[in-house]
């Protein structure tokens, strides 16, 4: 999965309304994750109909900039999204404004779920291929919630399958 910004100019591969789909050579950028508001994107990126006439499927996910925290529902929805195209072999652009923050957060998500990292392990792991991102406070606790979650959600399935086993 690939983190950006919505402007990368020196980018001709970034997201923009009339540039291409992000994907280069053997890349397979076949969806995208925005964590922008509507209005933040109308004028510069593509809509999601315009990402589908590349063969790129969009997930929103609006977060408010700065400020915004992606919700429990978000993140799940987003990692999903995530699992569901890695599954396929396909690369995901997941991107904010920056690319510092909002989706920084949804990655070190996925990055929770499938290595079952800590969120800290996490952010040092995302900070080390980008360390500019800024996940602040409540970013954090958010993310320190999904963490407890996927754990208690591991730990009930593997409760119930130890259980029908030994049945």
């Amino acid at each position: 999965s690939y983190i950006g910004t919505l402007l990368q100019t020196t980018d001709p591969t970034a997201p923009r309304r009339h540039g291409t789909a992000p994907h280069g050579p053997g890349e397979n950028v076949r969806a995208v994750v925005a964590l922008n508001e509507e209005y933040e994107t109308r004028f510069l990126c593509c809509s999601a109909q315009e990402w589908e006439a590349m063969g790129v499927e969009q997930l929103r996910l609006s977060t408010v900039d700065l400020t915004g925290v992606p919700t429990l529902e978000n993140l799940r929805k987003g990692v999903e999204f995530i699992l569901k195209h890695r599954a396929c072999g396909n690369s995901v652009y997941v991107h904010c404004k920056a690319g510092r923050s909002r989706s920084a957060t949804l990655v070190a998500a996925y990055l929770i779920q499938v290595h079952h990292w800590s969120p800290q392990e996490a952010i040092e792991a995302i900070a080390k291929i980008r360390p500019h991102i800024l996940i602040r406070h409540k970013q954090v606790q958010v993310l320190e919630t999904f963490h407890r979650n996927m754990l208690t959600r591991t730990t009930a399935y593997q409760k119930a399958h130890t259980s029908s086993a030994e049945v």
